[in-house]
């Protein structure tokens, strides 16, 4: 006895969600489209700012620092309230230190300083 069996195949045709020509992208393209956009927003984003910053720079005048010098017997705290009066005399100080690159608060007789502009 022989058994014959007979298989047909149907190929059920399912409806296609996209367009003919349409790109499909896997998640890892989808990845990279993001970060290729994070990327080029970021690059123009420095690109601004490097700019903008520059034409700052280019448009304002550094103005020149004031001068003084020391007189005999004068602490910074002297010379601050000197070419200051009407300022507090601390911040003065911070910034003749800062402006003119001293560690400490001595000073010597004769010695030239820069003055902050607001001064």
């Amino acid at each position: 006895m022989s058994a014959t069996m007979t298989v047909t195949a149907t190929a059920t045709a399912t409806p296609s969600t996209a367009r003919p020509g349409a790109v499909r992208l896997t998640r890892r393209g989808r990845a990279l489209v993001l970060l290729t956009l994070v990327g080029l927003l970021l690059t123009a984003f420095v690109v601004g700012r490097a700019g903008s910053s520059q034409a700052a720079t280019e448009t304002t005048t550094a103005r020149p620092y004031a001068q003084t010098t020391v007189h005999a017997g004068e602490t910074l705290w002297a010379v601050a309230k000197r070419v200051a009066p009407g300022q507090d005399p601390r911040a003065v100080v911070q910034q003749l230190r800062e402006l003119n690159h001293l560690a400490s608060g001595g000073i010597q007789a004769g010695q030239q300083l820069l003055l902050p502009h607001a001064a």
